[in-house]
Protein backbone atom coordinates (compact mmCIF):
# COMPACT_ATOMS: atom_id res chain seq x y z
CA UNK A 1 0.00 0.00 0.00
CA UNK A 2 2.54 2.81 0.64
CA UNK A 3 4.44 1.33 -1.79
CA UNK A 4 1.57 2.29 -4.23
CA UNK A 5 1.68 5.63 -2.48
CA UNK A 6 4.73 6.60 -3.24
CA UNK A 7 4.49 5.56 -6.73
CA UNK A 8 1.42 7.93 -7.35
CA UNK A 9 3.22 10.72 -5.25
CA UNK A 10 6.52 10.18 -7.36
CA UNK A 11 4.14 10.36 -10.97
CA UNK A 12 2.06 13.28 -10.11
CA UNK A 13 5.29 14.97 -8.90
CA UNK A 14 6.72 14.30 -12.38
CA UNK A 15 3.32 15.31 -14.08
CA UNK A 16 3.77 18.54 -12.52
CA UNK A 17 7.30 19.08 -13.24
CA UNK A 18 6.75 18.00 -16.84
CA UNK A 19 3.53 20.60 -17.45
CA UNK A 20 5.17 23.31 -15.78
CA UNK A 21 8.64 23.41 -17.80
CA UNK A 22 5.84 23.06 -20.79
CA UNK A 23 4.10 25.93 -20.00
CA UNK A 24 7.06 28.01 -19.32
CA UNK A 25 8.64 26.59 -22.73
CA UNK A 26 5.16 27.34 -24.11
CA UNK A 27 4.94 30.62 -22.97
CA UNK A 28 8.42 31.45 -23.94
CA UNK A 29 8.13 30.82 -27.56
CA UNK A 30 4.64 32.18 -27.62
CA UNK A 31 6.27 35.54 -26.38
CA UNK A 32 9.13 34.86 -29.01
CA UNK A 33 6.42 34.60 -31.58
CA UNK A 34 4.31 37.83 -30.60
CA UNK A 35 8.07 39.78 -30.68
CA UNK A 36 8.43 38.79 -34.81
CA UNK A 37 4.86 39.44 -34.86
CA UNK A 38 5.55 43.05 -33.77
CA UNK A 39 8.30 43.65 -36.54
CA UNK A 40 6.30 42.16 -39.25
CA UNK A 41 3.85 44.52 -38.00
CA UNK A 42 6.70 47.43 -38.52
CA UNK A 43 8.22 46.01 -41.80
CA UNK A 44 4.41 46.20 -43.45
CA UNK A 45 3.75 49.82 -42.59
CA UNK A 46 7.15 50.56 -44.08
CA UNK A 47 6.19 49.02 -47.30
CA UNK A 48 2.90 51.47 -47.22
CA UNK A 49 4.96 54.11 -47.10
CA UNK A 50 7.54 53.49 -49.46
CA UNK A 51 5.38 53.84 -52.85
CA UNK A 52 4.43 57.57 -51.05
CA UNK A 53 8.06 58.54 -50.86
CA UNK A 54 8.53 57.32 -54.19
CA UNK A 55 6.07 59.39 -55.98
CA UNK A 56 6.54 62.32 -54.08
CA UNK A 57 10.61 61.94 -55.08
CA UNK A 58 9.70 60.85 -58.59
CA UNK A 59 8.45 64.52 -59.46
CA UNK A 60 11.86 66.09 -58.39
CA UNK A 61 13.79 63.48 -59.94
CA UNK A 62 12.47 61.40 -62.95
CA UNK A 63 15.30 60.85 -64.61
CA UNK A 64 16.72 58.64 -62.07
CA UNK A 65 14.77 55.64 -62.17
CA UNK A 66 17.23 53.11 -61.33
CA UNK A 67 17.94 53.95 -56.77
CA UNK A 68 13.80 54.28 -57.92
CA UNK A 69 13.24 50.88 -59.13
CA UNK A 70 16.09 49.00 -56.45
CA UNK A 71 13.39 50.79 -53.74
CA UNK A 72 10.17 49.48 -55.77
CA UNK A 73 11.84 45.87 -56.11
CA UNK A 74 13.33 45.84 -52.13
CA UNK A 75 9.27 47.01 -50.98
CA UNK A 76 7.89 44.20 -53.43
CA UNK A 77 10.60 41.21 -52.11
CA UNK A 78 9.27 42.44 -48.14
CA UNK A 79 5.93 41.75 -49.23
CA UNK A 80 6.35 38.37 -50.96
CA UNK A 81 8.75 37.10 -48.02
CA UNK A 82 6.60 34.84 -46.07
CA UNK A 83 9.11 33.20 -43.65
CA UNK A 84 11.18 34.98 -41.14
CA UNK A 85 14.30 33.75 -42.79
CA UNK A 86 13.06 35.94 -46.16
CA UNK A 87 11.75 38.85 -44.11
CA UNK A 88 15.35 39.34 -42.87
CA UNK A 89 17.11 38.92 -45.65
CA UNK A 90 14.23 41.47 -47.79
CA UNK A 91 14.44 43.95 -45.05
CA UNK A 92 18.30 44.03 -45.27
CA UNK A 93 17.85 44.81 -49.49
CA UNK A 94 15.15 47.34 -48.01
CA UNK A 95 17.73 48.70 -46.04
CA UNK A 96 20.55 49.67 -48.39
CA UNK A 97 17.64 50.87 -50.78
CA UNK A 98 16.54 52.91 -48.28
CA UNK A 99 20.55 54.42 -47.81
CA UNK A 100 20.66 54.55 -51.80
CA UNK A 101 17.32 56.41 -51.70
CA UNK A 102 18.52 59.05 -48.84
CA UNK A 103 21.71 59.79 -50.62
CA UNK A 104 19.96 60.74 -54.09
CA UNK A 105 17.34 62.74 -52.06
CA UNK A 106 19.90 64.58 -50.55
CA UNK A 107 20.86 65.43 -53.83
CA UNK A 108 17.91 67.71 -54.26
CA UNK A 109 17.60 70.98 -52.20
CA UNK A 110 14.10 71.95 -53.21
CA UNK A 111 12.76 68.43 -52.56
CA UNK A 112 14.01 68.82 -48.75
CA UNK A 113 11.75 71.90 -48.66
CA UNK A 114 9.33 70.23 -49.82
CA UNK A 115 6.46 69.32 -47.07
CA UNK A 116 4.88 66.22 -48.32
CA UNK A 117 8.56 64.70 -48.37
CA UNK A 118 9.62 65.95 -45.24
CA UNK A 119 6.41 64.23 -43.69
CA UNK A 120 7.11 61.19 -44.91
CA UNK A 121 11.07 61.49 -44.33
CA UNK A 122 9.78 61.90 -40.77
CA UNK A 123 7.29 58.83 -40.83
CA UNK A 124 9.48 56.79 -42.23
CA UNK A 125 12.23 57.69 -39.23
CA UNK A 126 9.34 56.98 -37.03
CA UNK A 127 8.65 53.77 -38.03
CA UNK A 128 12.64 52.40 -38.66
CA UNK A 129 12.98 53.48 -34.71
CA UNK A 130 9.68 51.15 -34.24
CA UNK A 131 11.44 48.24 -36.03
CA UNK A 132 15.06 48.42 -34.58
CA UNK A 133 13.12 48.74 -31.14
CA UNK A 134 10.89 45.74 -31.99
CA UNK A 135 14.48 43.75 -33.21
CA UNK A 136 15.78 44.58 -29.74
CA UNK A 137 12.41 43.08 -28.29
CA UNK A 138 12.68 40.14 -30.38
CA UNK A 139 16.05 39.20 -29.80
CA UNK A 140 15.44 39.60 -26.15
CA UNK A 141 12.79 37.09 -26.04
CA UNK A 142 14.92 34.71 -28.45
CA UNK A 143 17.61 34.76 -26.02
CA UNK A 144 15.44 34.12 -22.72
CA UNK A 145 13.38 31.26 -24.93
CA UNK A 146 16.58 29.82 -25.89
CA UNK A 147 18.61 30.11 -22.43
CA UNK A 148 15.01 28.31 -20.95
CA UNK A 149 14.98 25.61 -23.46
CA UNK A 150 18.71 24.27 -23.20
CA UNK A 151 19.27 24.50 -19.28
CA UNK A 152 18.88 21.23 -17.70
CA UNK A 153 16.70 19.20 -17.29
CA UNK A 154 14.51 21.70 -19.97
CA UNK A 155 16.72 20.58 -22.55
CA UNK A 156 14.90 16.79 -22.26
CA UNK A 157 11.52 17.72 -22.01
CA UNK A 158 12.30 20.72 -24.89
CA UNK A 159 13.51 17.78 -27.19
CA UNK A 160 11.43 15.40 -26.23
CA UNK A 161 8.33 17.81 -27.18
CA UNK A 162 9.77 19.49 -30.45
CA UNK A 163 10.67 22.87 -28.89
CA UNK A 164 13.14 23.54 -31.36
CA UNK A 165 15.58 26.87 -31.34
CA UNK A 166 14.88 29.87 -32.40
Amino acid sequence: MIATIITLVVILALAIFLISVYNRLARSRILTEEGWSGIGTFLQQRNDLIPNLVEVVKGFTGHENKTLTDVIRARNESISALTPEAQIEAAKHMSQALINFKSLTEQYPQLQANQNFLQLQSELGSIEEKISQSRRYYNGTVREYNQLRVVFPNILVANALGFKAE
